[in-house]
């Protein structure tokens, strides 16, 4: 579909006058945001988690907190937004920090659902650096929520998923629990 046609027909869809001043320059701005918003399709998660190091590697906790997220609800195409946290033990390879903050980037800017958008952080992280375990833990609220439907400002959703020794470990997965508060 010819790009000027499906803004005509959304702007008419809403009641609004395609023409009109403020709506100019309207579909170009919206396209920017898209290729910036959905940029998370052009790139390989496993490479995001760049330089990967054995020497330095340990077999202690490395965790990552609140690292701030926004995404767009693959059901409603709204936002939804909140702080994803980490912790994997490594076996005989690290990443680099910015490599982690990289790889959720990179699946937060996708049409996304919430618990798919944990459960590939915690896959990918698994596949690529092969630790001993990881946990990842999610926080979102989603205007999916607050802006339509049941209308609840202050709900916010937890998910995770959990790998390795922090499933098969109570006390790893509690220090990681410990760590988190």
């Amino acid at each position: 579909m010819n790009k000027e046609i499906f803004f005509k027909y959304f702007f008419n869809q809403i009641g609004e006058d395609f023409e009109r001043e403020g709506l100019k320059d309207t579909p170009i701005r919206v396209e920017e945001s898209w290729n910036f918003l959905y940029s998370g399709y052009k790139q390989d998660p496993k490479k995001a988690l760049g330089s990967i190091f054995e020497q330095g590697a340990c077999d202690e906790m490395v965790m990552l907190k609140n690292i701030e997220f926004y995404s767009i609800c693959e059901h409603h195409i709204l936002p939804f937004f909140g702080h994803i946290s980490l912790g994997y033990i490594p076996d005989k390879k690290v990443a680099g920090i910015s490599g982690l903050v990289k790889l959720i980037e990179i699946y937060s800017r996708r049409l996304q659902i919430q618990e798919k958008l944990t459960t590939q952080i915690a896959d990918t992280i698994m596949e690529v650096l092969a630790p001993k375990g990881v946990m990842v833990v999610c926080e979102a609220q989603h205007l999916c929520m607050s802006m339509r439907g049941v209308q609840k400002q202050n709900a916010r959703i937890n998910t995770s998923a959990i790998r390795g020794l922090f499933k098969s470990d109570p006390k790893t997965r509690s220090e990681f629990m410990q760590l988190l508060k």
